[in-house]
């Protein structure tokens, strides 16, 4: 099998709410996804998506096509390792989505190509795991504790919460929240790099006496310094890694400084299903969970679906809010049974039900 064509659909994503995530991470109104098609001569076809409600596909999609495309017609899809390293070559004339786009995309030709899920190529550990809900900026203490309070009464494992990046304001939210669930539920915070050490120290202090679950990207992404000193400081489990938008080689130095308690990433913003899959299992060897960031769109989250059933040590699965923000171009999304839990693909490939009428209704462009 060889690859013969890949093209890049760009379509629009119109009436958006509007959201935030911190400072990082804003939109609302419109943006552009892009619909990765990695075509072969036996008539298998590899997709995946790229872009997502907050980071549009057409400041990447260029990038793709001139500089990775090039490198792979006429190769093997199932080359994928010796393809990856390619990818990664090339990493400083293009971005690590547009990497993971393509590895994703040749994962799906093989689980097609072979007639199975890409979690049987992996090599399954569940047939199911839990979800958690992780919110989005909301506009008051009250707003999160009623928001939390739905998502435990429909059985859901945990909520998290992204907070307004405001010392009292955080603090106020977290305390609302644990009213309003008891003090058996799950919580985590994810402040999104937003504090600087001394603000970091006083919530987590707080939120380690309201019992939250984990303590996720107070400081800045790269901050390994002071990420030392809070690990060393509190009690409450850190959770970093999620960012920068790297490979493999950005773990390390947080392993040899003791720097966090979990790995984490996507295979969005990590490069990939192989690099997530290389990145859980370094962490399993240190006996730490890899927590799976979601996945920024509906088809690339499939894809780490897959690889949350694949890797023993990750514990939940992430679900974004508000859900209008994150569903897009999918005729069947993931859902959430009613015991809490997100269950198993079934069919080949990724398993994605595109809805590829709405992307041609709604195509700007085709990139050859």
């Amino acid at each position: 099998m060889k690859i013969t064509d890949i093209t890049l659909t760009l379509f629009t994503w119109s009436n958006l709410p509007k959201i935030s995530y911190g400072a990082h991470a804003a939109g609302g109104g419109e943006t552009k996804m892009g619909l990765l098609a990695i075509e072969t001569d036996e008539g298998v076809t590899g997709h995946a998506f790229l872009g997502s409600a907050t980071n549009g596909a057409d400041s990447e999609a260029a990038s793709l096509i001139r500089t990775l495309k090039p490198m792979m017609l006429g190769e093997d899809p199932f080359a994928r390792e010796r393809l990856n390293q390619k990818l990664w070559s090339r990493i400083r004339q293009t971005t690590t989505r547009a990497v993971g786009a393509i590895d994703i995309a040749l994962w799906d030709i093989a689980g097609k190509a072979l007639g199975v899920p890409v979690w049987k190529l992996i090599g399954k550990v569940r047939d199911a795991i839990p979800a958690y809900a992780s919110s989005a900026v909301l506009p008051s203490a009250s707003a999160y504790a009623e928001e939390a309070q739905r998502i435990k009464q429909a059985g859901w494992a945990a909520y998290k919460i992204h907070p307004p990046q405001r010392l009292r304001d955080d603090i106020a939210a977290c305390e609302a929240v644990r009213r309003a669930v008891g003090d058996d539920y799950r919580l985590m915070l994810d402040s999104t790099w937003g504090y600087d050490f001394p603000t970091a120290l006083r919530v987590g202090r707080a939120i380690e006496e309201m019992g939250f679950y984990w303590y996720e990207d107070p400081l800045h992404d790269q901050d390994v310094y002071n990420y030392v000193k809070l690990r060393q400081t509190l009690r409450i489990p850190i959770m970093a890694t999620e960012y920068p938008m790297t490979g493999l080689e950005s773990y390390p130095v947080w392993l040899m400084n003791h720097a966090t308690d979990y790995l984490r990433g996507d295979v969005t913003v990590k490069g990939g299903l192989t690099t997530c899959l290389k990145t859980a299992h370094l962490a399993q060897a240190f006996r730490m969970n890899y927590e799976i960031h979601h996945g920024g769109n509906s088809l690339n989250n499939l894809a780490n679906l897959h690889l949350a059933m694949c890797i023993p040590n990750t514990e939940f699965f992430e679900v974004l809010l508000p859900e209008e923000a994150q569903k897009y171009g999918m005729l069947e999304e993931i859902e959430i049974d009613a015991n809490g839990l997100v269950r198993a693909p079934d069919k080949p490939g990724l398993g994605a039900a595109i809805d590829f009428d709405l992307i041609r209704h709604n195509a700007i462009a085709v990139l050859r």
